[in-house]
């Protein structure tokens, strides 16, 4: 394990800096093209985290990830632990500390209950991420990055984690208000995006509640909440402009089907908020179910696209173009000089172990 009590130089932030200065890395447990996870351990105490560390110089997003993350405490929302900058092999790294889940994200744990989950572990994993849902939501913030792989599991079930494409939805409520609303770009996960997400016209917290539909077929299914589509930019317009949702899976279900149709409005305002679906019957039926007893479910299934490259993804975009139209058809045609990225630190890397 290396240290990051060498060189360090921290912010200050009363109550934490003396155990961010007094950590180990241990093994890497994920990255992507410029950042990287870690488990590291306090020495004082023994308390195991998860670090994410980039480039001081290209940490803007992890920057931003932070602020947002300092400000939440909820028992569905991973903890934040702290922050620190360091100088390793001549370089100056910004680290944010979480909390360390050891079971890994939830689509690992669709991997491991062999390619899809029962109705009753994901009705009690849905429910969880509701919760978490509700409480981002009525601070005014939203998620934007809801997926399989963006929620950790754990003893004590699944947590909202990944907060590098959250937003405030007033920007009068954050730092730097209308000025910093103007450069705040829409991201996230193609496969996972509403309708209007994906025309370029807004990004709140509806949908974050299509993005859970989408995330509830994944489960029910181990694959892509969209099917029989060959490149990304049809995919965009198929979701911004053919009318359509996501099937739902045929498996799953009346109460099941009916909370489904309920996240995949095309309609934002139709879309039923967080606290109206943590009332649906779909959860009340699982209410009580024991997510251990839930874990005998074993089926196979094929892989899911959704490990492929482009769809595990997270984009961001510039709005210069005239129209959302305008946009996607300027995606598929201009390859060489794309408006959208399609791969940042968000898209990560899974190396953790089975142990």
């Amino acid at each position: 394990m290396s240290s990051l009590t060498s060189n360090s130089m921290p912010l200050s932030e009363s109550g934490i800096s003396k155990e961010i200065n007094s950590i180990q890395l241990g093994h890497t447990i994920g990255h992507g093209s410029t950042a990287t996870v870690s488990v590291a351990k306090s020495i004082w105490s023994d308390e195991v985290f998860a670090v994410k560390s980039v480039d001081l110089s290209q940490s803007q997003l992890l920057q931003k990830e932070h602020k947002i993350l300092s400000q939440l405490s909820s028992p569905y929302v991973v903890s934040y632990k702290g922050r620190d900058v360091t100088k390793e092999k001549d370089k100056l790294m910004f680290n944010l500390l979480m909390e360390y889940m050891a079971d890994g994200t939830l689509s690992d744990e669709i991997r491991k209950q062999g390619g899809r989950i029962n109705e009753p572990l994901i009705g009690h994993y849905t429910k969880q991420i509701l919760l978490g849902l509700e409480y981002l939501h009525s601070r005014g913030i939203a998620h934007c990055d809801i997926k399989g792989h963006n929620i950790l599991v754990g003893k004590t079930g699944a947590k909202i984690a990944d907060f590098g494409c959250a937003r405030w939805i007033d920007p009068a409520e954050r730092d730097g208000g209308a000025a910093a609303a103007s450069a705040e770009q829409i991201g996230g996960t193609p496969m996972f995006m509403a309708p209007e997400v994906a025309r370029g016209e807004e990004q709140g917290c509806p949908a974050d509640i299509w993005a859970l539909g989408c995330t509830i077929i994944e489960m029910a299914t181990g694959g892509s909440p969209w099917t029989n589509v060959t490149n990304a930019a049809s995919l965009l317009y198929r979701i911004a402009f053919s009318g359509q949702s996501p099937v739902i899976p045929k498996l799953l279900s009346l109460e099941a089907k009916d909370f489904l149709n309920k996240c995949l409005r095309r309609d934002p305002k139709e879309r039923w908020t967080a606290k109206e679906l943590l009332k649906h019957p779909f959860l009340e039926e699982h209410l009580n179910s024991n997510s251990e007893e839930n874990q005998d479910f074993v089926t196979s299934s094929p892989t899911s696209i959704l490990y492929q490259d482009i769809w595990s993804s997270s984009i961001q975009t510039v709005s210069s173009m005239e129209s959302p139209l305008q946009r996607i058809r300027e995606l598929g045609l201009n390859s060489g000089e794309l408006k959208w990225r399609w791969n940042d630190d968000h898209r990560w890397i899974t190396v953790r172990s089975s142990e």
